[in-house]
């Protein structure tokens, strides 16, 4: 049976919470037990130089990525699990398709075009103030990515569909100059992709400073969750769980019965501080043998690293003979 390749990649730039496992991981875990799937996750360690500048940080977030991914049950035979650092074909192919692709296809690149924007209004001389290659270049290392192992579908967010029209555009050109058979990768937007919101009420996002770290201590998980943003209502006082942080985190965790029950327990007035203790005994209750796996896995470096070692193997096993025949085709190879 022919499968589908699909391809996920992890930026290495800081610590899982709840809103990447419920949006993301999960999600992604699941479909990688499917027979039809053929799934590819890595560690996107040299995307996290484009805006980290904390060699520590970046080291510890790929270890805390990988340990989550392995605590929460990627079982590492069915898939390709590696560092993208691990797989230098990948960087070899970023030069050698960065040589076909056109300045003006990165010039419309959105992050770019944002940064050029920003420093305009600020009134600075030169628009590519503090604009480096890294940013300016990030769409081609991400085409590289997926166009290294053919990828034929990528889980994306909106904001990344661009970059993978570039990444098609990109194969079509290699495609049309040296006759190259790259797969033209789709984008897979998760339309119905939970997406939870923080403490403040906006979305879950390192950004904003306002996660729920996935793995955190029961201490501060309830800490955490009792600093939620709610409103004024008292207990007794029927309350809208639609748009409610507390109920959205709960639902992305319970079945449809926990849910219709919990709805019922807003329209009958519960008190807000009863509610966050709920969904923290049940939140705690779901994640407390992962987080156990987790911390196992922390203390323990040595198996992550030969986990990635086992995935980097099994992706050069593709990456090598791949470039090899890129090689040929744009003209480097052995002249006898």
């Amino acid at each position: 049976m022919s499968k589908t390749k699909v391809l996920t990649g992890i930026t290495t730039t800081g610590t899982p919470h709840l809103g990447n496992y419920v949006g993301a991981i999960k999600p992604a875990i699941e479909q990688s037990w499917r027979d039809d799937i053929q799934s590819y996750y890595f560690l996107a360690d040299y995307h996290a130089l484009i805006k980290g500048r904390d060699p520590k940080r970046i080291h510890q977030s790929g270890l805390e990525i990988a340990a989550t991914w392995l605590a929460l049950g990627l079982d590492t035979d069915r898939v390709t699990f590696y560092r993208q650092s691990d797989v230098p074909e990948i960087m070899e192919l970023n030069w050698i398709i960065g040589c076909m692709t056109a300045k003006g296809l990165m010039n419309r690149a959105h992050a770019y075009k944002a940064a050029v924007q920003a420093n305009e209004e600020a009134g600075e001389k030169d628009p590519d103030k503090a604009v480096t290659m890294g940013l300016f270049c990030y769409p081609v290392l991400m085409a590289a990515d997926i166009l290294m192992f053919n990828a034929h579908k990528v889980p994306v967010g909106r904001d990344q569909v661009q970059h993978l029209e570039m990444a098609r555009d990109i194969a079509g050109r290699m495609n049309h100059h040296y006759k190259t058979k790259f797969i033209l990768p789709e984008a897979i937007v998760g339309e119905n992709t939970a997406v939870l919101n923080g403490l403040d009420g906006r979305k879950m996002s390192k950004s904003y400073d306002n996660t729920i770290p996935l793995f955190c201590t029961e201490k501060k998980l309830l800490k955490l969750i009792r600093k939620i943003k709610t409103n004024s209502l008292e207990p007794g006082q029927p309350k809208d769980p639609d748009g409610c942080t507390l109920f959205q985190i709960f639902s992305a965790f319970a079945n449809e019965a926990e849910i219709a029950e919990k709805r019922k327990q807003y329209e009958a007035g519960a008190g807000w501080g009863d509610l966050k203790n709920q969904l923290f005994e049940y939140v705690n209750a779901q994640l407390a043998d992962a987080r156990e796996r987790y911390n196992t896995l922390i203390e323990d470096p040595a198996f992550i690293e030969a986990e990635l070692k086992k995935g980097a193997e099994k992706a050069r096993a593709e990456a090598t003979p791949f470039i090899a025949n890129i090689r040929k085709a744009v003209g480097i190879s052995p002249f006898a």
